[in-house]
């Protein structure tokens, strides 16, 4: 099947135990610790059913839905970057022995993993992951195989956040490529989703559990539903000039004003979908007979990830804002040809000041004060 397709309810939990037959892990949206956080789920038992959120600068809550839609918010603090950056992997072990030190490297991962109901924008953002650190000479050798082993289930988005500003970036809410099945979600009785095809896998699953073909009706109705999400989206961004305005406004006196706010703890590299930035660390054992390198995210927020030998490049937050920001939405496109920027809003919500990227890179490319 390569048209739209009708996926009620009970064939959606059918497909999550398809793949998991298949021998796919499953990723995907649960509530934990106050949030709908990515991690391993069973089945549709495990998603979070009439759950939505509220965002604003600073702020994320939980909220009931008067429905028991499965996808019925925008997106939490975690992403799938965590399933392919991970936040910590060992690159070698070295053991002492009375032949001389002895060289140990773990063997790349190859996990199958099915990420359920990603988002257009984190979509986007693995894309900008994949150019960074699959494409070009030096790809990252673990990165690249646990993508390898990805199978996308995307969900149209439908529920923008009082953050989000995917429309102004052009990466949502509608998805219209790098997943195997997108679905949009109808909750309205029956529930049901109506699928939409990206590869032959997705195409291949649709036909083992069943699934026949959407209705133009309920495709119509799935069109319109992100097409509401789109004119309901709670930031914006206006990115003409941005590249070349923001960085013709280095001594701009608002890199000062968000300094004296920003408490440089990180939170918007942690959440964000697409930075990369990690350092590495060595440590041994007491008895000095092993030794182990390990990666880790860093950011460049942090003191010690501007120190080149001799002191500090960046001492100031201002900046180390001014970097984060300029590099976000200007100088990455230099680098790899597109914005660093995908629209979730995360850094928004997650800041705990309240700072808001939209209203900084407007205020300083504008020239504004």
């Amino acid at each position: 099947m390569t048209g739209p397709a009708l996926l009620p309810l009970d064939r959606f939990a059918a497909l999550l135990r398809a793949l998991r037959d298949d021998g796919y892990a499953l990723v995907g949206p649960t509530v934990r610790d106050g949030a709908i956080v990515f991690d391993g789920i069973e089945g549709i038992g495990d998603l979070p059913a009439g759950v939505g959120d509220e965002q604003a600068p600073g702020r994320y809550r939980l909220r009931r839905r008067d429905d028991d839609a499965l996808f019925g918010y925008a997106v939490g603090p975690g992403s799938p970057k965590r399933e392919l950056l991970v936040p910590r992997v060992r690159l070698f072990r070295v053991r002492r022995s009375a032949s001389g030190p002895a060289i140990e490297t773990d063997p790349l991962p190859e996990r199958k993993v099915a990420l359920i109901g990603v988002r257009a924008c984190e979509i986007a953002a693995i894309a900008v992951q994949d150019r960074v650190l699959c494409e070009g000479p030096y790809a990252d050798a673990d990165y690249a195989a646990r993508r390898r082993g990805v199978l996308v289930v995307a969900v149209q988005c439908g529920e923008p956040a009082g953050t989000c500003f995917c429309v102004s970036m052009g990466t949502g809410p509608r998805a219209s490529a790098g997943f195997d099945l997108a679905l949009t979600e109808i909750v309205a009785a029956p529930h049901r989703f109506v699928a939409e095809v990206g590869s032959p896998a997705g195409a291949a699953l649709l036909e083992k559990v069943g699934a026949g073909p959407a209705s133009d009706a309920d495709v119509e109705r799935a069109r319109d539903i992100v097409a509401g999400a789109a004119q309901r989206m709670g930031r914006t961004l206006d990115t003409a000039g941005l590249q070349e305005g923001l960085q013709g406004q280095p001594e701009h006196p608002r890199w000062d004003a968000v300094a004296a706010r920003c408490l440089g703890c990180a939170n918007c590299t942690m959440v964000c979908p697409t930075c990369f930035c990690t350092t590495v660390e060595d440590t041994t054992d007491l008895t000095g007979a092993e030794a182990e390198r390990t990666r880790r995210w860093d950011s460049c927020f942090a003191l010690d990830y501007a120190y080149v030998h001799g002191g500090v490049v960046r001492p100031s937050l201002r900046a180390r804002y001014r970097q984060w920001l300029t590099h976000k939405l200007s100088s990455w496109i230099d680098q790899f040809g597109t914005s660093g920027c995908v629209g979730c809003g995360r850094c928004i919500t997650w800041c705990p000041v309240g700072i808001d990227i939209t209203e900084e890179a407007t205020a300083i490319c504008k020239g504004g004060s």
